[in-house]
C-alpha cells in the first residue's frame, strides 16, 4: 500500500482511538482547529466543483468527518467533565465569541442547530432522496438516448461506454448521498444531546466532586459546554452547507461563483432596473438615500461593466469561430478525415426527414437499434454503427443504402401512404400507385389511409413506410454481412469467446490459424446466410481439421458439417419432410471431372456450354418448386457441394446448397426434382 492508503487507514484508526484514550488539551486544540480547516476545505471544494461526480468521494468523506467530529465531542466531553477544562479553543469560543454570556451562547447554539437541522439538513436530505429516485427512473431513457446517438454515428463506442459508466456512477452517487445525508441529521441530534449532557453532568460533577459552589459550577460548565457545542457545530454547519451545495448542483461549465456571475447577473438591463428601484426607495421612503444610493451606484457600475464585457465577448467568439473554421480548412487533418468510409450508410431525401426526426414522431433510430440486435441474434455478428444522414442530391422520397461507401440498394417510399403487397392475385377494388417492394422485389401498391382497410380485407399485406425501410435495411445487412466482417471484428468475436473457452482459442490462434484465416471461414458462412453465433462450435471444428489443411474452402465444409444441427433446423420445419432438388449423378460426375488443383487450392474449371446447360436445368427445377410455394433447396454430395455453390453463386446467389453430411440423420428428405447435364 502507498502512503495515501496508509494515511487513510491511520486517520480512521485514530478516530476510534480518540473515543477511548484521553487526549491532552494542547493536542485537542490542534485537532479542533484541524476539524474547522477540513470543514472549510470541503465547503470550498464543493463550491468549485462543476458537477457532482467530480466530488464522488463526498458521501464517504461526509461519514469520516462526522465520525471525526463526534470523536472530538467525546474527547472534549471527557476533559470538561473530568477536569473542568476544555482547552484554549473551547474557552475562546465560550468567552470571546459569545462575550462570556452563557445565555447568549446558548441562544446562538440553538439558532445554529435550527438552521442546520431544520433548514439545511432537512432540505439536503430531501433533495438527495428525490435526486436518487429521479436518477434511477431516468436511467432507461438515458441509455436509449446513448444507443440512438451511437447508431446515428454522433458518438463512438468509447464515448458511449463512458457515458453509460457516468450514468451508473450518478445513480450510485445520489443513492449514497441519500444515505449519507442521514449522518448529518444524526450529527445535529447528537450535538443537542451532548450539550445537555455536558451542562447537567458538568454541574453535578462540579458541585459533588470538584467542590465548586452552585454559581461557579453553573457558570464554568455552561460556558465550556456552549464553547464545545459551538466549536463542534460550526464545522458541522459548514459540512451541511457543502452537502446542500453538492446535491443541488446541476452540471455546469464552471464553479459556483462562475455560475452565479454568469447566470444571475447575465442581464445588465435588469440590474439597471434594480438600481433605479433602489434609488426611488431612498427618495420616497424614510429610509433615505444614504443606505440605498451606494447600492444603486454599485449595481449601475456592475451593469455597465457586464454590458461592455458581453459585447466584447460576442465579437471575440465570432472571430474565434471564423479562425477555427479557416484553420480546419487549411489543416491536413481536414483532408485525412475525408478518407474515412463508414461501414453502413443510410441516406435519404429531404422528404423523408420525418423518419429520423423524433420531434415529428420518427422512430428510425429506435428501429436501427432493434435491427442491430436482430442481426446479432440471427447472424452472430455485431453490426457496425449505421450512419444516418440526409442527402439533398436525392429525390425527396428516395433513399439509398451504402456498404463501405458504395451504393448497394435504393428505394422510394411515400410517407403518407401504406405499402400493400399482393397476395398473388390482383383485386380491382384496391386502388393505389403501382410499385415494387424494395427488399424482395414483390409487386405492390402504395395505398392511402382510406384504402388501407380495403387492401387488408382483400388479402394484401399492408405495412407502414418505416417498416418498409427497416425491412429493406435488415435484408441488405444480412445479404452483405460477410463484407462487414473484417479482421478487427473477427478479433472482437474471438476475444468474446476467449472469456469462456480460453484453452480452445489459445490452441487454435495463432498456432494453427491466423485471424485472417478464421475471418475467411466466417465470411464464407455468412455469405451463404449461415449464422456464426455458435462460434465455439465453429472454432472447435477448425481446431480439429486445421492440422490437415489450411484451405478456407475445405475448412468451411468441415465447419458446415459441424453445424449440421443448426443447418437442419434452419431449413426444416418440425414434422415436415425436407423437400429438395437433388444433384443427379451426371451432374456430380461432370463437376468432379472438372476440378483443378493449384497452389492456392482447388477450383472448378467448367466450360461455358456445360455451365449454361446446368443453369437452364437448375432454373427449370427452381421455378417449379417456387411456383408451388416452397423454398428451393439444392442437395448434393459433400465432395462437390462447394463447387456447385461456386457455379450457382453468380446466377442464383440466394438458393441454398447443402450436402448430405449437413443434415441430421433423423431428417426425412423428399426429392421434388433432379438436375443433370
Amino acid at each position: 500500500m502507498g502512503m495515501k492508503e496508509l494515511g487513510a487507514i491511520f486517520f480512521v484508526i485514530s478516530i476510534v482511538v480518540m473515543m477511548v484514550i484521553p487526549l491532552p488539551p494542547a493536542l485537542l486544540d490542534m485537532l479542533l482547529i484541524l476539524n474547522i480547516s477540513l470543514a472549510l476545505t470541503i465547503l470550498l471544494v464543493s463550491m468549485k466543483t462543476k458537477e457532482a461526480l467530480q466530488f464522488s468521494i463526498f458521501p464517504t468523506l461526509l461519514l469520516l468527518t462526522t465520525l471525526f467530529r463526534l470523536a472530538l465531542n467525546v474527547s472534549t466531553t471527557r476533559n470538561i467533565l473530568s477536569s473542568g477544562q476544555g482547552g484554549k479553543v473551547i474557552e475562546a469560543f465560550g468567552s470571546f465569541v459569545v462575550g462570556g454570556n452563557e445565555v447568549v451562547g446558548f441562544i446562538v447554539f440553538l439558532i445554529l442547530i435550527i438552521i442546520q437541522f431544520i433548514v439545511i439538513t432537512k432540505g439536503s436530505e430531501r433533495v438527495a432522496e428525490v435526486a436518487a429516485r429521479f436518477t434511477l427512473d431516468a436511467m432507461p431513457g438515458k441509455q436509449m438516448s446513448i444507443d440512438a446517438d451511437l447508431n446515428a454515428g454522433m458518438i463512438t463506442d468509447i464515448e458511449a461506454r463512458n457515458r453509460r459508466q457516468k450514468i451508473e456512477r450518478e445513480a450510485d452517487f445520489y443513492g449514497a448521498m441519500d444515505g449519507a445525508s442521514k449522518f448529518v441529521k444524526g450529527d445535529a441530534i447528537a450535538g443537542i444531546i451532548i450539550f445537555i449532557i455536558n451542562v447537567i453532568g458538568g454541574f453535578i460533577i462540579g458541585v459533588s466532586i470538584l467542590g465548586m459552589d452552585f454559581a461557579e459550577a453553573a457558570s464554568t460548565f455552561t460556558n465550556l459546554s456552549v464553547g464545545d457545542a459551538l466549536v463542534s457545530q460550526i464545522p458541522a454547519l459548514l459540512i451541511s452547507t457543502a452537502t446542500g451545495i453538492i446535491v443541488t448542483r446541476a452540471n455546469s461549465e464552471g464553479g459556483l461563483g462562475e455560475d452565479i456571475a454568469g447566470q444571475v447577473f447575465s442581464a445588465p438591463r435588469l440590474l439597471y432596473i434594480v438600481a433605479g428601484l433602489m434609488t426611488f426607495l431612498g427618495l420616497l421612503t424614510p429610509i433615505g438615500l444614504l443606505p440605498t444610493l451606494p447600492i444603486a451606484l454599485l449595481l449601475s457600475i456592475g451593469a455597465f461593466q457586464m454590458n461592455r464585457k458581453q459585447k466584447t465577448k460576442t465579437v471575440e467568439t465570432a472571430q474565434q469561430a471564423e479562425e477555427k473554421q479557416m484553420d480546419e480548412v487549411r489543416s491536413p487533418e481536414s483532408v485525412v478525415n475525408l478518407l474515412q468510409v463508414d461501414p453502413i450508410e443510410f441516406e435519404f431525401g429531404y422528404g423523408l426527414i420525418p423518419l429520423a426526426d423524433t420531434k415529428q414522431g420518427g422512430d428510425l433510430l429506435d428501429r436501427v437499434i432493434m435491427i442491430r440486435r436482430q442481426c446479432a441474434l440471427e447472424l452472430g455478428i455485431v453490426v457496425p454503427v449505421i450512419r444516418i444522414r440526409d442527402n439533398i442530391q436525392l429525390r425527396p422520397n428516395e433513399y439509398v443504402i451504402k456498404i463501405k461507401g458504395n451504393q448497394v440498394a435504393k428505394g422510394e417510399i411515400l410517407l403518407d401512404h401504406y405499402l400493400a403487397m399482393s397476395p398473388g392475385f390482383d383485386d380491382d377494388a384496391v386502388v393505389g400507385i403501382p410499385t415494387q417492394e424494395p427488399a424482395f422485389g414483390l409487386p405492390a401498391l402504395w395505398v392511402t389511409e382510406e384504402n388501407k382497410e380495403v387492401a387488408e380485407l382483400s388479402g394484401y399485406t399492408v405495412v407502414d413506410p418505416p417498416s418498409v425501410v427497416a425491412t429493406h435495411l435488415t435484408e441488405i445487412i444480412k445479404r452483405h454481412a460477410h463484407e462487414l466482417l473484417g479482421r478487427q471484428e473477427t478479433r472482437a468475436l474471438i476475444d468474446n469467446v476467449k472469456e469462456t473457452t480460453p484453452v480452445l482459442v489459445d490452441e487454435l490462434i495463432p498456432g494453427m490459424l491466423s485471424i485472417g484465416d478464421v475471418q475467411k471461414v466466417l465470411q464464407k458462412l455468412l455469405k451463404e446466410k449461415i449464422s456464426v453465433r455458435n462460434l465455439t462450435v465453429i472454432l472447435e471444428a477448425l481446431a480439429d481439421h486445421a492440422l490437415y489443411t489450411k484451405d478456407p474452402d475445405v475448412l468451411t465444409e468441415y465447419v458446415r458439417q459441424g453445424l449440421s444441427r443448426q443447418i437442419t433446423l434452419q431449413y426444416t420445419e418440425p414434422g415436415q419432410p425436407l423437400r429438395v432438388i437433388t444433384a443427379g449423378p451426371a451432374l456430380e460426375k461432370a463437376i468432379s471431372e472438372r476440378i483443378e488443383q493449384s497452389e492456392q487450392g482447388s477450383y472448378l474449371a467448367m466450360d461455358p456450354e456445360t455451365s449454361q446447360r446446368i443453369y437452364q436445368s437448375m432454373t427449370e427445377q427452381v421455378s417449379k418448386m417456387a411456383a408451388s410455394g416452397q423454398q428451393p433447396i439444392i442437395l448434393s454430395s459433400p465432395a462437390i457441394r462447394m463447387y456447385l455453390r461456386q457455379l450457382m453463386e453468380r446466377m442464383m446467389p440466394d438458393i441454398p446448397v447443402i450436402s448430405y453430411n449437413e443434415l441430421e440423420p433423423h431428417v426425412e428428405v423428399q426429392s421434388v426434382g433432379m438436375v443433370n447435364v
